[in-house]
């Protein structure tokens, strides 16, 4: 379930994410970047970081948040899945916390970290509410934060990101120069600092993304090189090489051998992701 968060909030965080799975068996999760970071609440078990031969267990913190991601991370789970996430804007934990992005980037990190003890106290009412609940108690917590933030200038970045997004990320660095007035290094020092990636590494996950939703929306007579050439990849090698990148799979894999959770999460057993 996906739900929208307060009007006051929607600079800053995209969405809600609620997510329950009941299966006890070891289930293998992949998250890959999907140019936003993340803030994840796990309300019935800790997810794990990695197993050794199935034994050893690495659990991760109880609530973490995850950075842009520079290809993609495998967690587990055994046990029921009970999770929160919530999706930042591109540039939202940058204006929300005044921290440089690319201090996120491609990182897990425990949320006690970044906003101490406080929520600690938010994960253990959001255990024992329903979803309509949580979300009011999201909302406040989130509401809180901004009334003591000072408005951060985002124009070049917001007016970047609208460009980046029409163009469904197939761009090049002088069209977006020419698009801003701002130089490459200018675009490039921002970026990292408000988004945790420079404009192409971004731009290439829109595009990934948008290639997503056309294989998502695709009719049994559309072919894959068809949908590849109308998300502005050269040819297949191109696509594949980008979503190995990314992913860890190809698009084929991803298409039928996987079960999606959110844009950016895949479930699948263990034995099929090495």
């Amino acid at each position: 379930m996906q739900i929208i968060p307060s009007k006051e909030l929607s600079p800053y965080i995209k969405h809600y994410l609620f997510l329950d799975h009941n299966e006890t068996a070891i289930q293998k999760l992949r998250l890959f970047s999907d140019g936003n970071t993340g803030l994840v609440f796990s309300l019935k078990s800790k997810l794990i970081s990695g197993l050794d031969n199935y034994e050893v267990k690495n659990y991760l913190p109880a609530s973490f948040i995850y950075g842009q991601l520079d290809g993609f991370k495998d967690i587990y789970s055994d046990n029921e899945i009970s999770l929160i996430i919530v999706v930042f804007q591109p540039n939202g934990i940058h204006q929300l916390l005044g921290i440089p992005a690319n201090e996120f980037q491609d990182s897990i990190i425990p949320v006690e970290d970044v906003f101490g003890r406080k929520i600690g106290i938010l994960q253990e009412k959001l255990s024992e509410q329903n979803n309509q609940e949580r979300v009011k108690l999201l909302n406040q917590f989130f509401s809180a934060l901004i009334v003591t933030k000072p408005v951060l200038n985002q124009f070049i970045i917001n007016h970047s990101l609208d460009f980046i997004v029409a163009h469904k990320g197939d761009f090049t660095l002088k069209q977006l120069v020419d698009y801003t007035g701002y130089t490459e290094r200018h675009l490039e020092r921002k970026f990292k600092e408000c988004i945790g990636l420079n404009p192409k590494k971004f731009g290439n996950v829109i595009r990934l993304h948008y290639f997503l939703k056309l294989l998502k929306d695709k009719s049994d007579e559309t072919n894959l090189t068809t949908i590849c050439y109308d998300a502005g990849f050269s040819d297949q090698s191109h696509l594949i090489k980008e979503f190995r990148k990314h992913t860890g799979i190809t698009p084929k894999e991803y298409l039928v051998s996987t079960g999606k959770l959110t844009n950016n999460l895949i479930k699948t057993s263990p034995a099929f992701i090495l």
